[in-house]
């Protein structure tokens, strides 16, 4: 017995074509859809902010209403994501609204919840968890006044509890991108919490499959062709926990040893001990054969019990920035580009509007590449890109407000400042930290699709 797992996205704005791609034979058993990063939570607590239905990613709901079809036509297929980002529910009620459209008002949705702690952090502080910062050891402090979101990394136990409860479709918020993978795995094979080598089988199948086509030769280090039609990742996995990663036939890219031992140690830090809150895998013992075109067998992971502490991400507000960009163009661009920065600089001074941080790059000029640039050629032609930075709004706004003027009063040579100013963004840190287990209450609801519809917003709570 084999089931059939694949991923249709890799992050947040992934090819919204990639997940109807995958299903459309009819082979798919589970489709994940990875829309979570750090930087995705923020960005998506800042819209909650805003708009408190909102939250979650809405590129979910393209992608769902493509796969309607698909789920009339394949009652058994199971659809697993992430997408809820920090708002989860209001997620379920967009997509029973698509499902009840359907007439598919029966199919079961779970919602998993209890991720997000931004509610509890003067609680957790209260009581002795100082969420110290992973990196430097600092306690978070006063920064929880300035939080926008809080996010523990679950496991994929509450996912399981959903599939057998009969759920469909599951939409979780904050959960390890792996997780998605091990869930059906454990629902299907019926395993126990303690078959660690297993669990870390599907740990690393999932880790494989979770960034999408970078395991079928996207961003590969090898040229690889056709990436215009690239297939989307699937893992077989069978009962041992070992599994075979492949794509779905006469597509494009690639699935050799090569393309996955480079998704292999992507982001993995330690290879020995790669902690997810279903099991701590070492990658040292994986094999990696290929047992067919665009077929490789994954074998061998060897598992640890999982950490004492769940993994939490947490944002908090650190002030504001803007980007300006100009065309400069004359063979000593790169000394016009430095006399821009000076002029703005200064006239910030004499504004009063210091900034805390301005830095600059010439795009063109091998500025980007660092010590790897190997030009020897002077250019004639790069794009300045300038970023500014202040705890406060009103200098960050000035900055923006400079780049018109040097139309006729900078240097001459300067394009590309017809476009309306640039925006003036909040800037949101990252603080990484644990959080004790048994502070964390994990949960997950079923409902069928026309009970999820019909809940009404102010009938979240779990």
């Amino acid at each position: 017995m084999t089931i059939r797992v694949a991923n249709g996205a890799g992050f947040l704005g992934d090819d919204l074509d990639a997940p109807r791609r995958l299903v459309a034979g009819g082979e798919v058993d589970y489709l994940t859809i990875e829309h979570l990063a750090e930087l995705t939570l923020s960005i998506l607590a800042y819209q909650r902010g805003k708009h408190p239905d909102r939250g979650y990613a809405r590129d979910f709901l393209a992608i769902l209403e493509s796969l309607i079809p698909h789920c009339q036509d394949q009652p058994e297929l199971r659809i697993l994501t992430n997408s809820g980002g920090v708002n989860p529910l209001a997620c379920a009620r967009q997509a029973a609204t698509l499902f009840c459209a359907a007439g598919l008002g029966d199919l079961r949705i779970g919602v998993v919840t209890g991720d997000d702690l931004l509610d509890r952090i003067a609680e957790l502080q209260a009581g002795g968890i100082d969420l110290a910062n992973m990196d430097t050891g600092e306690p978070l402090g006063d920064r929880a006044g300035e939080l926008v979101s809080a996010n523990v990394y679950l496991g994929a136990a509450p996912l399981v509890e959903a599939l057998a409860a009969d759920a469909q479709c599951v939409i979780t918020g904050r959960i390890a991108d792996a997780s998605l993978t091990v869930a059906p795995a454990v629902h299907e094979f019926d395993w126990e919490w303690s078959d660690l080598d297993r669990l870390a089988g599907a740990t690393v199948a999932g880790h494989l499959i979770e960034c999408g086509a970078q395991v079928t030769g996207g961003f590969s280090s090898l040229p690889t062709e056709d990436l215009a039609d690239v297939g989307y990742p699937i893992a077989e996995l069978d009962p041992s926990g070992d599994c075979v990663i492949t794509k779905p036939a006469e597509t494009g890219g690639r699935v050799d040893r090569r393309s996955v031992a480079e998704q292999l140690i992507y982001e993995i830090g330690d290879p020995r001990c790669y902690p997810t809150p279903d099991v701590s895998v070492d990658f040292t013992s994986v094999q990696l054969a290929a047992v067919g075109e665009n077929r490789v067998q994954v074998a061998g992971a060897k598992g640890n019990p999982r950490p004492a502490q769940y993994k939490a991400s947490l944002a908090y507000r650190d002030g504001f920035a803007a980007v300006g960009q100009l065309l400069v163009f004359g063979d000593d661009c790169r000394e016009r580009a430095t006399a821009v920065v000076e002029i703005i600089e200064r006239r910030l001074l004499r504004a009063g509007c210091p900034l805390d941080r301005l830095s600059w790059e010439l795009l063109g000029a091998g500025q980007a590449a660092g010590t790897s640039s190997t030009r020897t050629v002077a250019p004639t032609e790069g794009v300045l890109r300038i970023h500014a930075r202040a705890q406060q709004r009103q200098p960050v706004e000035r900055f923006v407000k400079e780049i018109a003027p040097l139309i006729t009063s900078g240097p001459a040579g300067l394009a590309g400042y017809a476009a309306a100013r640039s925006p003036v963004r909040p800037v949101f840190a990252y603080w990484p930290t644990l959080i004790p287990r048994d502070a964390v209450e994990p949960r997950a609801r079923i409902e069928t699709a026309l009970a999820w519809r019909d809940r009404p917003a102010n009938g979240d709570n779990p």
